[in-house]
Formats: structure tokens, C-alpha cells, sequence
């Protein structure tokens, strides 16, 4: 994994989420130092535009990457040079140099080589690299230096495709290997000193924010279903407004083969699109097209998602308030605490996360700014700031997806309830169960019930009583027991 890093500015017509189509010929446009020339305007059948595709092949570059952090660190160099030892180029390969292009954070370094998987192997042990042949049936070994972990994986073609375990032939061929992946923005590739390989015209695709299936969108669809959530979660991270109209119509045709996919699988998809600048858009182009309801039907509350993403991203500078993917989902959800623990086993959640997406979607603690300040602090105590952080936002989302327009004195209370909830220090209550045994009360569950009423009182004085008042509370509710 390599350590994220701030994403490159882009400029603002081809920020992540803007709703205007970018395009190239605005003054300043370099996608992130992607040079590019030669751009002029066609339309596109559907009335959006296209640019005119440049003639590439994968023996030319057609593009430069400044240096990254990532490229140039010494553990990557090293094994690029280790790779590189019988003279034959390995190149980055894919998501890295997509999201370089774009100016997103590298979280994974794939890297592509036309060395042969055993020779790989050789390579790696002779430069006393570690290597994990995690799919070298595929061609893909996992070198490891240091905390760094690169996928180093041989060229290859599909000989059969059956889902994510194609029958593959090793290759040579950058430009066949680039004919089997999913989407022409995945096809560019990246030599050490930056020089961008685009057989595809991916570049283009990418600077007109188009996401585009390598081929016929259904045929590759069909070769792996999981191609159609990743369809829509490019969507939403890379897209403009204008869709690729017959993989709308590919993506609707084969929804039903959704439920092949591993619930890991679709989870994890379902979460990279919440993770996105505006995931509401993408959402609800997925339940337009009949595709939401065979993966997240119980999404019906798409306004209060897009609140809750404004509010976490643009409305508010408040440090606590960052992007979170479970409050995103939960913002989708309505009330009811039984589909939502059937929805958590059928993603198969984590317990922590199970237990905080049931606190959020099935809380019965109305918080909002006519709730008293006792009653503020009660529900900090019993849930704790993070839980009641959480509500809050998602209350002020559900209250802003109503009436969009609040006066500035009813943003100051709610901004001063997060205020509330981020000074919260949590009270420790002063008595324990062995302060009623030693009163007299026999161990057993009388003890947490007579612990639990002193607590209840104590809340609802504000935390103020001290440790002799609870104990005379205690000897009194004891006393009544007898």
C-alpha cells in the first residue's frame, strides 16, 4: 500500500463531482500535466462532444507524468530496475496512472512487465526482493519491499473468459494486454520517468471525464458481472453528466446477474461509490436503470445523501466532520432496524459497523436544536460523541433535504449541537455494583437493575450528583426494596 497523498489540483471544470462538461480547450487545461496537443471538437451521435482520437500505439508515448512521490521512491525504483535487469520495460499499469492523471491519491502500484511469471520470480530473488505468487497462474506476484506492496503481473490475453478466472496466454503485447481490461481509462501505462503509454485513447476519455468499456460494453459485462458495478463507481469518480448510453443499456440488460457477485464483492463497490464527491448522482442513475434495486434496494432517502455529502465536504468547516461511507449509506436507509440488520448480514458487515449503522438508522433519540440541553447531554452519555455526532448530521441532512434553505441562525444551532458533541468529556458514574453489595443487596441481576435506576436518576440531573448522593440514592431505592 502506498501512503496516500493530497490529489493534484484539477482544474475546475474537471474537479471530481463539478456538474459542467470539461472541456479541453478551456484556457489552462493540462490534466495534471498530461501533455496533450492537437485537440479539435466532433460531436459524439448522442449530440455530446468528443475530441478527435489521437493515432497512439503502445510502442509511442503520448504523454508525460510529472514525478510522483510514489514513482520515485527508492523501494519502487528499486524493483523497477529489478525487473528491468534483462532489458525489457516494466511500466506502471492502470488505476495508479489513471488516478496520477487525474490528480486522486495512488493507494495501490500495479506494475506490467512482459517477463514471463517464473522469470519474474528469478528476478525478484536475485535482487532479494520478497515475492508472493499470489495468482501467478494469471501472471500476478506481490513483491514486497519494506511496508510497500506492488502487483507485478505479465502481460497477458484471455484465452477463455469465465468471470474474474480467465483462462490467460502470457504475452508481449502491450496493446493486446490493454484489449482485454474493462474501461479505456485503465489501459494507460507509465515508464519511470514518466512517459504515458495511452493505446487506447484513454487520456482523452479521461480528459472529457467519459467512461468507456474497452469494446462492446455487454461482451465484457458478461465476461464479469463485477464490471458493471465498477461501470458506476467510475461513474462517479471520474465521470462528467454525459453517459455512455449503451452501457446504460448493457448495465440494465444483465442487472439480474448481479446476484452471482460475492457479498465482499458488492460491498465493496456499493462503498467506493459512497466514497465519491457526489455519490447521490451516480445512485440514483443505478435505480433509474433498475440496477440499485439488485444490490441496495433499501436505498430510498437519495436527497438526504446528497445533504449529508454537502454538509460533510462543503457546507461546513468543523474538523470532526469528514466523509464517512457508513453515515453515507445509513443517509440512504429509512427507519427500520430489522431490514437494516437483514442488510448488514447480506453485506456482510463488520460487528462494529453492524452495531453503528443499527445506532444510526434506528436511534429513537430525536436530536435537533429544540432538544434541551439535559437531554443533549443524556444522549452523549448513553451514546457517546461519535453516535451522536452521527445523528445529528444525518437529523440536519434529513431537515435540509426538506426546506434546502435554512437562515443563518438555525445553522449556528446546529453548528452549535457539533460544537456541544465535540467538547463533550464523558462523566464516569461514581458507584459501582459492589457499593450495593456491600449494602446488603444479593449478587444477581437485582444488582445491575438497582445500579442501572440510580444511573437514570443521575442522568437526568446532569451528571451533578457526587458519589455520597448517589450512595444515598442507593440506600434508598434499596430500602424501598425491602
Amino acid at each position: 500500500m502506498v501512503p496516500a497523498r493530497p490529489g493534484w489540483p484539477v482544474p475546475d471544470g474537471c474537479r471530481p463531482g463539478h456538474r459542467r462538461h470539461h472541456r479541453r480547450h478551456e484556457p489552462g487545461w493540462s490534466l495534471s500535466g498530461a501533455i496533450r496537443q492537437g485537440w479539435r471538437d466532433r460531436a459524439r451521435p448522442d449530440g455530446s462532444h468528443e475530441g478527435v482520437r489521437f493515432v497512439s500505439t503502445a510502442l509511442q508515448p503520448t504523454g508525460k507524468l510529472p514525478p510522483q512521490p510514489w514513482m520515485t521512491a527508492p523501494q519502487t525504483v528499486a524493483l523497477i530496475k529489478a525487473l528491468q535487469a534483462d532489458g525489457k520495460e516494466a511500466r506502471f499499469i492502470g488505476g495508479c496512472v489513471r488516478n496520477a492523471v487525474f490528480g486522486l491519491p495512488v493507494t495501490d502500484i500495479d506494475i506490467a512487465t512482459p517477463e514471463r511469471p517464473e522469470r519474474v520470480l528469478e528476478l525478484l530473488q536475485v535482487a532479494n526482493i520478497k515475492a508472493i505468487p499470489t495468482g501467478i497462474e494469471h501472471g500476478t506476484i506481490t513483491a514486497v519491499i519494506d511496508d510497500w506492496h506492488y502487483e507485478v503481473t505479465t502481460l497477458r490475453i484471455d484465452v477463455e473468459s469465465h468471470g474474474r478466472h480467465a483462462t490467460v496466454a502470457f504475452s508481449d503485447d502491450w496493446r493486446a494486454d490493454a484489449m482485454r481490461r474493462d474501461f479505456t481509462i485503465n489501459t494507460l501505462s507509465c515508464n519511470l520517468e514518466g512517459d504515458i503509454y495511452d493505446p487506447l485513447t484513454g487520456l482523452d476519455d479521461l480528459g472529457q471525464r467519459w467512461v468507456r468499456f474497452v469494446g462492446l460494453a455487454r461482451e465484457r459485462i458478461e465476461e464479469d458481472v463485477l464490471r458493471l458495478l465498477r461501470f458506476f463507481r467510475f461513474q462517479a469518480t471520474f465521470a462528467g453528466t454525459t453517459v455512455d448510453r449503451e452501457a446504460l443499456a448493457a448495465c440494465r440488460l444483465l442487472a439480474p446477474r448481479l446476484k452471482e457477485l460475492s457479498a465482499e464483492r458488492v460491498r465493496s463497490e456499493l462503498f467506493k461509490i459512497l466514497e465519491a464527491p457526489n455519490p447521490a448522482d451516480t445512485l440514483g442513475l443505478m435505480k433509474g436503470e433498475r440496477v440499485l434495486e439488485h444490490v441496495l434496494p433499501e436505498a430510498e432517502n437519495l436527497g438526504r445523501l446528497r445533504m449529508i455529502c454537502w454538509l460533510e465536504t462543503t457546507a461546513i468547516k468543523v474538523p470532526s466532520v469528514r466523509p464517512d461511507t457508513l453515515r453515507r449509506l445509513a443517509a440512504t436507509l429509512a427507519s427500520d432496524p430489522s431490514g437494516h440488520q437483514a442488510l448488514a448480514a447480506r453485506l456482510r458487515l463488520s460487528n462494529e459497523q453492524t452495531v453503528r449503522l443499527s445506532t444510526m438508522t434506528s436511534s429513537t433519540l430525536a436530536i435537533n436544536p429544540e432538544t434541551d440541553l439535559p437531554a443533549r447531554r443524556k444522549a452523549l452519555y448513553q451514546l457517546g460523541a461519535d453516535n451522536v455526532r452521527d445523528l445529528l448530521l444525518l437529523n440536519w441532512a434529513e431537515e435540509m433535504s426538506i426546506e434546502p434553505r435554512h437562515s443563518p441562525q438555525r445553522t449556528e444551532a446546529w453548528l452549535a449541537l457539533l460544537e456541544t458533541a465535540d467538547n463533550w468529556t464523558h462523566p464516569v458514574f461514581p458507584i459501582t455494583g459492589d457499593d450495593a453489595i456491600t449494602l446488603g443487596l444479593e449478587q444477581g441481576p437485582g444488582v445491575g437493575d438497582v445500579l442501572g435506576a440510580v444511573e437514570d436518576w443521575w442522568c437526568e440531573g446532569d451528571f451533578k450528583a457526587d458519589r455520597n448522593q448517589c450512595m444515598e440514592r442507593l440506600k434508598k431505592i434499596i430500602g424501598e426494596m425491602t
